[in-house]
């Protein structure tokens, strides 16, 4: 019964979260959005990385490719530079979100298989060695997609995005219900929270299913798993295409939110924080591999205003950007000498491990 209860009030506080956040200004909105996003990230590297054990820097790349799925099909660059497909969309190509979200998880889940599949032996820091450089490929190659052809334009990005729309309601105008104005911000928030909800939920099924405790099996000895006659190599494949799933429609919802993209959002150092997310908040524990992605997102605005008085304090010779960053990292060592498994780290984790 109080556990019922529990979930209620948070269900509450986190519906109302953003009604309150608006007196304060839509930065506040947005940086919340962005949290979620990052959730939804972490969520997805958590099954690679949680439940699986494989270690992946190139997660950023199934973001990227996500991203530039939705920007393809809901902006002017493809019929701006193909005029057979101006031909065919006359009106130009503003795919509904019952196509986007599919193509953006698809492409990004066949991206993973492809990347999972010539890795299959790999294990440890060759592993991360060879994701890490796949991730940048990823970047490189979106970077210079505008010559011969233009595809992704470029260093310039594509613009011009469209907004989402869902059931006739356009996220990037402000709901009027009665008397009260839902910005935009907020309309993205919902929709963030709706797919983090059920991601978590997938994520738990998963965990508690059979494949999860291959996945958990493999993770803690790969060679004892092998001999009880699990499939390695289709997990570990499944493991990579389900993680880059949920990568895809993150970068799907990134491009509908921001309405813009280019390849310098999807640098090495996004795949470095959204590692730490998991690895801070708990490797494998869903409530902390969330408190780590908030911390984490959240981190950097909140010490926009102590990096901005200690600035002034050194007469402007320290950057505010730079002192920012290595508050960050001082906040992150302090707590991984302190909580070195997590802030919540799983009870189960390791146990093998820890009775040899």
């Amino acid at each position: 019964m109080k556990q019922k209860r529990n979930i209620f009030l948070a269900a509450a506080a986190l519906l109302i979260l953003p009604l309150i956040l608006q007196g304060f200004g839509n930065a506040w909105v947005r940086i919340t959005d962005m949290a979620l996003l990052y959730v939804l990230l972490a969520l997805g590297l958590n099954i690679v990385v949680g439940y699986a054990g494989l270690l992946d820097l190139g997660y950023v790349a199934f973001f990227a490719i996500g991203a530039y799925m939705y920007a393809l099909l809901a902006s002017p660059q493809l019929t701006d530079t193909f005029a057979w497909i101006a031909v065919m969309f006359p009106g130009g190509m503003h795919m509904p979100l019952w196509v986007v979200i599919p193509a953006s998880a698809g492409l990004a889940g066949l991206f993973g298989v492809l990347l999972g599949a010539p890795t299959l032996r790999l294990r440890g820091d060759y592993l991360a060695i060879v994701t890490l450089g796949f991730g940048e490929i990823i970047r490189i190659f979106l970077n210079n997609l505008d010559n011969p052809v233009n595809i992704t334009n470029g260093p310039k990005g594509i613009n011009q995005i469209d907004a989402l729309s869902f059931f006739g309601i356009n996220f990037g105008k402000s709901l009027h219900i009665g008397g009260f104005e839902l910005v935009s911000v907020s309309l993205y928030y919902y929709m963030f929270l709706a797919l983090v909800v059920f991601s978590v939920v997938i994520s738990h099924r998963l965990q508690m299913s059979r494949i999860g405790r291959a996945w958990m099996a493999i993770r803690e000895d790969e060679v004892a798993a092998k001999a009880m006659g699990i499939n390695t190599r289709n997990l570990k494949l499944l493991a990579f295409g389900m993680g880059a799933t949920f990568g895809g429609v993150s970068g799907a919802m990134f491009a509908s939110f921001q309405g813009f993209v280019s390849p310098e959002s999807f640098s090495l150092m996004e795949s470095i924080m959204i590692v730490s997310m998991v690895v801070l908040g708990g490797i494998g524990h869903l409530p902390g591999v969330i408190l780590g992605a908030v911390m984490l997102s959240a981190l950097p605005e909140v010490l926009r205003y102590v990096a901005g008085p200690l600035q002034g304090m050194t007469g402007g010779r320290l950057d505010s950007a730079i002192l920012r960053q290595l508050l960050i990292a001082l906040a992150m060592i302090t707590i991984m000498l302190m909580r070195p498994s997590g802030l919540w780290p799983s009870p189960d984790h390791g146990k093998s491990l820890q009775n040899k």
